[in-house]
C-alpha cells in the first residue's frame, strides 16, 4: 500500500494507493470523514475499507483532504474538498485507463462530498455511503441521482436523524433504473467505533451482489 503525493488544487495531497494489475479491474476512491471530528485517511474504517476493496481486486485510492495530515492547504468544508476529490479521481483514472467501473465510497462528510462528485462525473457507476450526514448537509442536489448504490447507517446515530436517511433512500428509489439499498447496523454510533467490521461485512455483501 504505497504512499503517494498528488498535485492538488492547493498543493500536495497525501494518499495511499493499491494497484490491481488485472485487466479492466474496477477502481474505488475512498473519502474520509470530517477532519473536525478527527476524520482522516488512516482512521480504522478508512483503512479497513481500503483493504476490503483491494482484496476484492479493486485498484483503491484513499487520501487526506486539504489541511489533513501531510496534505497542503486549509480545510474548506465544501468546494475545496470537492476539487481535491476530482483531482484524486483524475489520478485514479490515469492509473487505470482500461477500467470500466469507478466506485466512490464516502464516510460521513466524505459521503456528501462524494455524491457531489458523482453528480459531476458520469463515469462513477456505483456509490457506497457510510453514515451520510443527511440534515447536517443538503442532499437535495440528488435529483435525479445517476447511479445506484448502498447506504449504511447506524440505528442509534446521535448526529443524524435516521428517518431523514430513510427518506433520501426512498426518494432515490423512485427513479427508474436506480436501485439504492439501505443497510442499518444496530447498536452503533455515527463512526461505528469498534464496529467497523460490521460495516465491512455490509460493503462486501453489496460488492458481491454487483458482480456480473
Amino acid at each position: 500500500m504505497p504512499s503517494i503525493l498528488l498535485n492538488g488544487p492547493s498543493g500536495r495531497l497525501e494518499g495511499h494507493y493499491t494497484h490491481n494489475t488485472k485487466a479492466q479491474s474496477p477502481t474505488a476512491l475512498i473519502l474520509h470523514a470530517h477532519p473536525g471530528h478527527g476524520g482522516n485517511m488512516n482512521n480504522p474504517l478508512s483503512l479497513k475499507l481500503h483493504k476490503l476493496f483491494s482484496d476484492l481486486e479493486f485498484s483503491t485510492l484513499r487520501f487526506n483532504f486539504r489541511g489533513v495530515g501531510k496534505s497542503d492547504g486549509e480545510h474548506d468544508g465544501s468546494e475545496g474538498e470537492l476539487a481535491d476529490s476530482a483531482i484524486a479521481l483524475d489520478w485514479l483514472q490515469n492509473q487505470n485507463q482500461d477500467s470500466q467501473e469507478y466506485w466512490i465510497c464516502g464516510i460521513s462528510f466524505g459521503a456528501w462530498v462524494g455524491m457531489q462528485l458523482l453528480m459531476r462525473r458520469p463515469e462513477i457507476l456505483k456509490f457506497i455511503l457510510v453514515s451520510p450526514p443527511v440534515g447536517k448537509y443538503d442532499f437535495n442536489f440528488l435529483a435525479p441521482c445517476p447511479a445506484s448504490g448502498v447506504v449504511i447507517n447506524a440505528d442509534k446515530d446521535p448526529l443524524v436523524e435516521v428517518n431523514l436517511i430513510k427518506d433520501v433512500v426512498k426518494r432515490l428509489n423512485q427513479q427508474k433504473t436506480i436501485n439504492v439499498k439501505q443497510e442499518v447496523i444496530k447498536s452503533s454510533d455515527h463512526f461505528f467505533n469498534n464496529n467497523e467490521h460490521k460495516v465491512i461485512e455490509k460493503v462486501k455483501k453489496y460488492c458481491d451482489s454487483q458482480k456480473n
